[in-house]
Order: C-alpha cells, then structure tokens, then sequence
C-alpha cells in the first residue's frame, strides 16, 4: 500500500511503501510556481487579530478565589504604605483615613472600583480603521518594553539605542498585521534629559504609526505638552482629548505594597487629559514578593487591585488595563528571567484572575532571556506567548522584539514574532465542526472516485478557509532549501526587514510637522 504525502497545495511529494521511497512525479510549473503560489494572500485571513481565549485554566475556581480573598485581606489588613498626599485626600474623603502612615483598602471599596471599571473598552488607532476593541475573552498581541540595546542585524550585536532605532521600530511594525498595538520599545538613550526623551519618543509614534500607541511619561508636567503635540498633528485644539489614540503605561505601584509617587501624579495627569491608562504591576518572585507562586500572584493582585481602587477615585468607570504582570527571578543569581514555565503559568494564572473579574487584562509573555535569534529564542518566546494567549489575556505585552531578559530589543525579531501571532491566532480559533468541514460526501467521492482529495472542491474550500501558510517558515525539502541558498530563519527575518524598512509612512502633514517643530525640539530628521 502506498500512501501520499503532500508538502503543498498540487504539490505531490514522497510515495512511502515496502520499498522504500520515492519522489512522486511534481505537477508543473516548478520551483517558480510554488514561490507564486506562496506569495498570493489569501481571500481571507484564517488567523486574524483576536480571537477568544480562556481554554487554558491553570488555577481551579478555589484557587482563584482564594488568591483574591488573600488579596483583599492584605489591602485591608497590611493596607498599601507612601500614599501621596492628593491621594490620601481622595481617600479620606471616600472614608478611607490613614492610620499609621498606610491605606487599609475596605473589599467594599475594592469591589466598588470592580464593578464600575468597563469590561470592554476601544483602544483608538489614530486611524479609525485599526482600532481594536479590549476585553472579554479575545486576544491581541503587542509590544511593551524599554530596552536600552538594539541587536544589530547585520553585526549581531548590541549597541545602545537611538531614536532613530525607535522610528525604524515603528515604521517596520506599522506593517505588522499582528501587532495590534504599538508601545515605545526601546529607549532613545541618544536624547539628553527626560523632557527630551519624552517629547521625542512621542513624536516618534506620531510620525512612524497609526495603530493604537503608548508611551511612558516620565513626569506628570510631560503630559499637556505632549497632548498638546497630539492636538497640532490632529489640526484642533482638544481634538486629541475626544479621541485619544494613546495610552499611557504608568507603574504606579512599587512592590511589596506601595504607591510611587512620580506615577500616581502622572495618573492623575493621564485622567485630567482623558488618556487611557495601563497601570502596570511588576513584582519579583522571591525579591519584591514570595517565592511561592501563589504568593506572587496574591500579592501583585493586590497591588494592581490598588493602583485600580486609585484609578476609580479619580474618576469611577475610567478605562484602566489591569496590568498585573507576576515576574521571576532566577533564584540562584538574582537575574530576573523573562520565561520558562513558570513565566507561562504565572502571567496565564493572572490573565485567568483578570478575566474572572471582568476587567480588560494585560499580561506580559513572549519575552526571552535569549540574546540571539536562536533556538532559545523561539522555544522561550513560543511557550509563554501561547500560555497566555489560551488563557485569554486581553493584550500581551512584550510579546514583539524583546531579547535578552528585555534589555534588547530586535527589528528581525519582528518579524519572526508577527509570524508566531498567527500561528497562535490559527490555534485559538480551533476546529469549526459543521457537516460541511465533516466531510462525509467528501469523502465518498474521493473513495469512489479519483481515490485522493486533491483538486476537489472541498479541498480548495478549506485551503483558504483553515489553514495559515508563514511566509518565512521554511517548508522546502532539503535540496530545494540548499539550492535556495539554505537560508536560517535569521536571514530570512533580515531580508524582510530590509523589505520593510523602504516604508517611510506619511502620516503628518507638513504644516503639522513644522508646527511642532516650532514648538518643540523634534531631533528626528525631517521627511525629505
């Protein structure tokens, strides 16, 4: 008996049978008709930008319910220390006094902040069309980070960061359909002074991207200049403000259980300016919080509970990500390490605790602590963003061009990674099963008939409708990859990216860009 195996479409590949093998007779057309066949998109994107999670469910409904009962009894027994003072006021007011330097949070209070925050909300794109809406159970992948090293693509090396790197950043992952949202991942160190690097981090997403931005402000006097930057792009005065297409990452709390005045000031910023907010919890197992794994997660939960309670003071009901980001230190040294299994299971762990609450959830996953594009990289990179993902985190962050344990950052690494999207995005939407995808007359006629399901009807059907085909995953046989230069995974990112790189969007007018210049110090070149 022999049977057919298939490497493409039409393609016929290895006859397997008593006597071994051999190559099947090609259809025609060749090497340059498969390429052809590649490269046409299909009529439908089998594995778009969110789709729903939560198949995943590490914790059982106990263990969740316990986690958070720790949690709420460690905001009202512990309270949350360093409380600045317009906070406090906010708090007293709300019957929530001090006592002992500390906030002791009543659940009553916590769960009124729970139950007034949206469970969905828009993250605007600056163009109206690549807005994605957050929360519930579907899934998008985006970037975060603020690595100070760049790798090198044609070194493989680092070098530190410019803004120039920044700009390349966003023009390149403007063309990335599956990154849904496009944070600051890297760190201009070439810019002197905080102000600098916030006015010229911000003009950076304006110019290079109209997906959903975010950014870091590192005091809260950088946010009205900034909005007002927005504005001159948008051609009226507080037409940024109606529409905010940018998001603030804001770490308003600092582990074990304080706030951080710096970020509390920018969040009350942030509100006054009606920019949306991602209040970021980071707490170290075994460092900032217990070891345990349960601990962490009681722990940060708390934290990111109280940067929420924080957020409804100010203004009940504002859209907040609920950003409780549990991390991991390599115990023996001290080094945080960005992924492993326990990196899958705890940011999966509080994806499912977000979600069980009914808020928007950011997680952290698709980092590495790999420095090169390697097999470290994919494996690392690979586990953690699809343990998140079917767990159903609303965004996850860091999931794009992070290396090396977030200090680095990677234009092929991109790339590689939009790939690994859809591959993730094909596996949460699953198997549609319908008498039709059943294939019961399908089958029959293949029986009956030609003995084989290639160039059926149903067989063309499906090839669009169900399957995803990377575009730099190599599926060659072996002389066919060697006669095609036997190109790695890395140069095939490396000539993508330089494909990429020939984009220079236009997105701000020149009239804009010179009022900006006026009243700013834009040091990004401008656009021939």
């Amino acid at each position: 008996m022999q049977i057919l195996c298939l490497t493409e479409p039409g393609l016929a590949g290895f006859f397997f049978g008593k006597g071994g093998y051999a190559m099947a007779r090609r259809g025609s057309g060749g090497r340059q008709a498969r390429h052809a066949l590649r490269a046409a998109p299909p009529a439908n994107n089998p594995a778009p930008p969110g789709p729903g999670g939560g198949q995943y469910t590490p914790l059982s409904p106990r263990d969740v319910t316990a986690i958070y009962d720790t949690a709420c009894r460690l905001l009202w027994e512990l309270g949350i220390g360093d409380v600045p003072d317009r906070l406090a006021e906010l708090y007293a007011a709300n019957g929530v006094p001090l006592r002992e330097g500390r906030v002791h949070i009543p659940k009553a209070l916590v769960e009124s902040a729970i139950a007034a925050a949206p469970g969905r909300f828009q993250l605007h794109g600056r163009d109206p069309n690549r807005t994605i809406e957050v929360g519930g159970n579907s899934v998008h992948f985006g970037t975060g980070g603020a690595a100070v090293q760049t790798l090198d693509g044609d070194t493989g090396t680092y070098r530190s960061s410019t803004l120039q790197d920044l700009y390349d950043f966003t023009r390149v992952q403007d063309q990335l359909p599956n990154v849904s949202w496009f944070t600051r991942c890297c760190i201009a160190t070439d810019m002197v002074g905080e102000y600098a690097l916030d006015i010229n981090t911000a003009y950076t997403l304006l110019r290079g991207t109209t997906k959903p931005v975010a950014t870091a402000f590192t005091l809260a006097e950088h946010v009205a200049p900034i909005v007002a930057m927005m504005d001159m792009a948008e051609g009226t005065d507080g037409a940024f403000s109606k529409r905010p297409w940018m998001k603030a990452h804001i770490s308003p709390m600092i582990s074990p259980m304080r706030y951080g005045a710096d970020a509390v000031a920018v969040t009350f910023e942030c509100v006054a300016h009606n920019i949306p907010v991602s209040c970021i919890t980071a707490a170290q197992s075994g460092a900032t919080a217990p070891a345990a794994l349960a601990g962490i997660l009681a722990q940060s939960l708390a934290e990111t509970l109280a940067a929420l309670v924080m957020v409804h003071l100010m203004k009940p009901g504002y859209p907040m990500v609920f950003s409780n980001w549990p991390f991991v230190i390599d115990l023996r040294t001290g080094a945080f390490a960005s992924a492993g299994g326990e990196m899958a299971v705890l940011n999966a762990a509080s994806a499912q605790i977000i979600n069980w609450l009914g808020l928007v959830s950011g997680v952290s996953a698709g980092m590495t602590d790999a420095k090169a594009l390697d097999a470290q990289y994919g494996a690392e990179k690979g586990l953690t963003a699809m343990a998140s993902a079917l767990a159903g985190g609303n965004l996850i962050y860091e999931s794009s061009g992070m290396t090396a344990a977030l200090l680095g950052a990677s234009l092929e690494g991109f790339v590689l990674d939009n790939e690994m999207h859809s591959h993730i995005y094909r596996t949460l939407r699953g198997i549609e099963v319908t008498d039709e995808t059943l294939g019961f007359e399908t089958i029959c006629d293949a029986v009956r008939g030609e003995g084989h399901f290639l160039g059926h009807a149903a067989t063309m059907a499906s090839m669009e409708r169900d399957y995803f085909y990377p575009d730099l995953a190599d599926r060659d046989d072996p002389r066919a990859w060697a006669d095609s230069g036997a190109q790695d995974a890395k140069a095939r990112a490396r000539a993508k990216v330089q494909a990429l790189l020939a984009h220079h969007p236009d997105y701000l007018s020149r009239a804009a860009d010179a009022k900006i210049r006026d009243a700013f110090k834009i040091e990004l070149p401008p656009r021939p």
